[in-house]
């Protein structure tokens, strides 16, 4: 059995996604959610969305134009902090950790749509022609740097006050929203 393919992908994914906004998201979800719920959704976004690039190939491009993904994953951001930021519940009475894998889930393969994982999944597939174990590589990656983004999101969380943490990852979600439209509408590519 060959490795090279899995082995490659890893440190290309790991190298790619270090720091990507993918990563920020996790770290933002982990502040104020459970990890477990947070890492559950995120892999599993990334194994729906890089899965069906490594199966797939470059069909999937075909079938979803990549600026109304960049218009659904806007909007989604916009929503997501803006809710988060002008939610007037009290902490104390609503535990923001429970909410479900879903949230977490969608945030992560909206991230994922057209991003340049998905993007170099396609081609790290194609070119080594294993999408088994280019899946395998980059979902170990991918599962690496989540886990890496929960522990930081959690540490975040214990010693700045939740308020602010809300108030924080609002407002990113809020930027990479209008970044995510404005790079839809214009054509320009600013994540």
């Amino acid at each position: 059995m060959d490795l090279l393919p899995l082995i490659y992908s890893f440190g290309i994914i790991a190298l790619a996604e270090l720091g990507d906004k993918t990563q920020i998201t996790v770290m933002c979800l982990s502040a104020n959610k459970r990890a477990r719920t947070v890492f559950i959704g995120a892999v599993l976004a990334f194994a729906l969305v890089d899965g069906v690039s490594a199966l797939i190939g470059g069909t999937i491009g075909a079938f979803i134009p990549t600026r109304w993904v960049g218009i659904g994953a806007g909007a989604a951001f916009l929503v997501f902090g803006a809710y988060s930021l002008l939610s007037k519940v009290e902490e104390a009475k609503v535990d923001n950790r429970s909410l479900n894998v879903a949230h977490s889930f969608s945030l992560i393969a909206l991230m994922e749509l057209g991003d340049k994982t998905q993007l170099s999944v396609i081609a790290l597939a194609a070119e080594f022609d294993a999408p088994i174990m280019v899946f395998v590589g980059v979902m170990l990656a991918l599962a690496l740097l989540t886990a890496i983004g929960i522990a930081v999101g959690v540490v975040i969380s214990r010693f700045v006050p939740m308020r602010y943490v809300r108030i924080g990852s609002s407002v990113v979600f809020v930027v990479f929203g209008i970044l995510f439209l404005w790079g839809a509408i214009t054509g320009t590519k600013l994540l």
